[in-house]
């Protein structure tokens, strides 16, 4: 009983690790000017791939990038 509730908490947590997260949509008009937060946060680029940024405005106040993921880019 023990080996089964094991293995029923080491797929649930495989399970919540490997959920992709939603991408947040950058919004028109975009900024101009972001404060000095410090926040990583993984740009959506354009052309398919992703880039790190400092925080959320800067990632959505470059026109290469569509959207944003909370938190830095998985390696």
């Amino acid at each position: 009983m023990r080996t089964l509730c094991t293995l029923a908490a080491s797929l649930l947590l495989v399970a919540c690790a490997t959920q992709p997260q939603a991408t947040t949509e950058c919004s028109e008009p975009r900024s101009l000017v972001c404060t000095r937060e410090f926040r990583p946060t993984c740009g959506v680029l354009k052309t398919g791939g992703t880039r790190e940024f400092a925080s959320p405005c800067t990632a959505c106040a470059d026109e290469a990038v569509t959207g944003y993921i909370p938190g830095p880019c998985p390696q």
